[in-house]
């Protein structure tokens, strides 16, 4: 009995110890640098910034529905693209993405008119693309499925959708028109592709892991079909960031290190990077579920995650599906994932919360989440979409801690190594990098939003 005691008393000091160490070899968390200039025009909410080598700023107001260029000091603002006549409507009704191109050229992509609009240096629409698939535009505007960019061959990178081909109606001959079409779990990776303009062909990079999703089918009250999934307030999934000179970056959630895709084709691993991991015991996952359920209820009611938000959802309106048929899914009206913090046990952490939204009208569907025996024993370090790589070729990924209310940035550089923990100002949103130490922040004001640059340090 004594030995048994002795044991774990070791155990215990080890952990202590190793928690210890840790601390100790962490940079000291600091608040990033000055505030130098704030943009006076008003914008809806910047998802993306693209910082033009001459110092000005392209916004993407995805609420506004307009791109915006700024000068190097935010003091003047000219339209580029919105829904007026006055740019020939180039932005669309659903959210775009801006996207570095050649030189002092973007890309802005419209999802709704499946193209590519060029923009030059003066802030004019030169040239119309198409996109690479019809299926993948979406994930090109950015977000939650990571920022796509360019690589040195002028290839477009950027993560791949599932194979939406497999959400497909009953088999021919099954019986009832009225029977609900059966949909496959969605796969737990996804694919990084490189799309190259010049020949039209699409080939894959490389797959990482992204967090599960339990689908639940079930008939709306019109004779629709509703599918949503289960919130998971702690989803575990691996991030991806491109850095200027071309690589990849694929940060791990399973021991929270960095894989690197050079861009001659070889892949390197950086050492796990040293993080303060707080375990969840089976009474702390209970007590989490029930924290999260209270924050993203609170989140649907004010209708920040869209009219029927608490976990990717779609509708499918109309009659069942025929046999053999293909539902067309109906996107979430908000499909711009946000963050929440959830206070448990005394601590709180940064997570993430999926898109809302089941379709216009109607109450608010009732919120599934999973069950506590679901989550991790650990609280991840990062959520899925929590990544950007600086102008200068370090990763910034928002981790889930979280002190005094506000979220910890790991910043890592090309070797790997976490050279500094940083706090943005408070109510702040990371939205972009210049080079030499600037970021760009976006500052809720109301119902407004406001640009802002700063310094690192």
């Amino acid at each position: 009995m004594k030995k048994a005691t002795l044991g774990l008393t070791l155990i215990a000091l080890t952990a202590v110890v190793s928690s210890v160490c840790v601390a100790q070899s962490l940079p000291p968390i600091r608040p990033l640098g000055p505030v130098t200039a704030v943009a006076k025009e008003p914008l809806g909410a910047v998802s993306t910034v693209r910082h033009l080598p001459d110092g000005r700023v392209l916004v993407n107001d995805i609420i506004g529905r307009r791109v915006v260029m700024f000068d190097s000091a935010l003091a003047t603002a000219t339209v580029v693209a919105d829904t007026t006549s006055a740019t020939a409507n180039a932005y669309g009704p659903r959210p775009g993405g801006l996207i570095a191109y050649h030189g002092d050229s973007t890309l802005f992509i419209d999802p709704a008119s499946l193209s590519m609009l060029l923009i030059d240096a003066n802030g004019k629409i030169v040239r119309v693309m198409s996109a690479p698939r019809a299926n993948d535009v979406g994930f090109l505007v950015g977000g939650p499925f990571g920022n796509p960019g360019f690589d040195r061959n002028g290839r477009l990178v950027y993560r791949a959708p599932p194979n939406f081909a497999a959400f497909r109606g009953p088999p021919p001959g099954s019986g009832s028109g009225n029977r609900l079409p059966q949909f496959p779990t969605p796969p737990d990776s996804a694919a990084l592709v490189r799309f190259d303009l010049a020949t039209r062909k699409v080939d894959t990079v490389t797959y990482f892991k992204t967090p599960k999703i339990n689908m639940n089918v079930t008939q709306s009250p019109d004779g629709g079909v509703r599918v949503s999934s289960s919130m998971n307030p702690l989803p575990q999934g691996d991030d991806w960031a491109l850095l200027p000179d071309g690589t990849i970056a694929l940060v791990r959630t399973k021991d929270y290190h960095v894989d690197w895709l050079n861009a001659d084709g070889t892949v390197t691993a950086s050492p796990k990077i040293p993080f303060q991991w707080e375990r969840l015991t089976d009474e702390g996952k209970v007590a989490f579920i029930d924290s999260a359920k209270v924050a993203i209820e609170k989140a649907r009611a004010s209708g920040q995650f869209g009219r029927d938000g608490g976990g990717p959802q779609m509708v499918m309106r109309g009659d069942a599906p025929r046999p053999g048929s293909t539902p067309t899914p109906v996107p979430a009206p908000n499909a711009q994932a946000g963050t929440m913090t959830v206070t448990s046990g005394g601590n709180t952490t940064v997570t993430a919360v999926g898109p809302g939204g089941g379709g216009p009208g109607g109450p608010l569907p009732p919120l599934t989440m999973v069950a506590p025996s679901e989550l991790p024993d650990y609280k991840p370090a990062f959520a899925p979409g929590s990544t950007r790589a600086d102008a200068d070729g370090n990763l910034w990924i928002r981790t889930s801690q979280n002190v005094n209310g506000i979220p910890v940035y790991n910043v890592v550089n090309r070797s790997g190594e976490l050279i500094d923990r940083v706090q943005l100002p408070q109510n702040r949103v990371l939205v972009g990098f210049g080079p030499g130490g600037v970021v760009y922040l976006a500052v809720r004001d109301g119902s407004t939003a406001h640009l802002e640059k700063a310094r690192v340090k």
